[in-house]
């Protein structure tokens, strides 16, 4: 039987994530990825978009969360059930299904990772506003998707303006590597992780 193909199923939780993660497609060239967002967010709907990405057979599903949405109940625990849910593989060798769904949590949210790009900060966020505040001190950004559109690729955009994915993933892995050591709960990003699987199946 030959290797399966490696694709990966991007679930962001809205535009932002879908319009980062399509820009990376030129940076993994090898790799299937399809970024998608559910059309309302909430865990229901997450849970359904994964479903429906095992059906059709993806080798791994990576869902992008934003923690800022899951500091309250009762999302919180809607959140853990299905992180439980999904712990171990899937794997129904009958059908030709084997999928691996993990999560990738930034707090409060993706933006912290595209601040990364730029420099590292632990300072608390209590609100989204002061955070896109600091990242446009380094570049012009806006969470819309005409800007999204406009910048013809949010990766490229960043790196063309001084910024670097490096420089992000070191950032984000030194921000996890704090979390776990002073126990902190806000400013992480784990998507340095995820880069770097995506480098590993590319």
């Amino acid at each position: 039987m030959g290797k399966l193909r490696q694709t990966a199923l991007i679930l962001g939780e809205g535009p932002t994530e879908f319009f980062y993660f399509k820009s990376l497609c030129d940076v993994f060239k090898r790799l299937t990825i399809k970024p998608d967002y559910p059309k309302h967010t909430n865990i229901k709907e997450l849970n359904a978009k994964i479903a429906e990405g095992v059906e059709m057979g993806y080798s791994h599903i990576f869902c992008i969360i934003d923690m800022d949405t899951k500091d309250k109940e009762p999302e919180r625990s809607q959140y853990q059930k299905l992180k439980a849910k999904y712990a171990k593989p899937i794997n129904k060798p009958k059908k030709g299904i084997y999928c691996e769904v993990e999560f990738f949590e930034t707090h409060r949210c993706t933006e912290l990772f595209f601040l990364y790009y730029f420099r590292y900060t632990s300072r608390p966020y209590n609100t989204q506003e002061p955070l896109l505040k600091d990242l446009n001190q380094c570049v012009e950004y806006r969470k819309t998707i005409e800007f999204f559109i406009k910048t013809k690729g949010l990766h490229g955009y960043f790196e063309r303006n001084g910024g670097s994915l490096d420089k992000a993933i070191v950032n984000a892995n030194r921000s996890m590597d704090e979390k776990l050591k002073d126990g902190r709960d806000y400013t992480y990003s784990e998507l340095g992780r995820l880069m770097k699987k995506l480098k590993g199946l590319d």
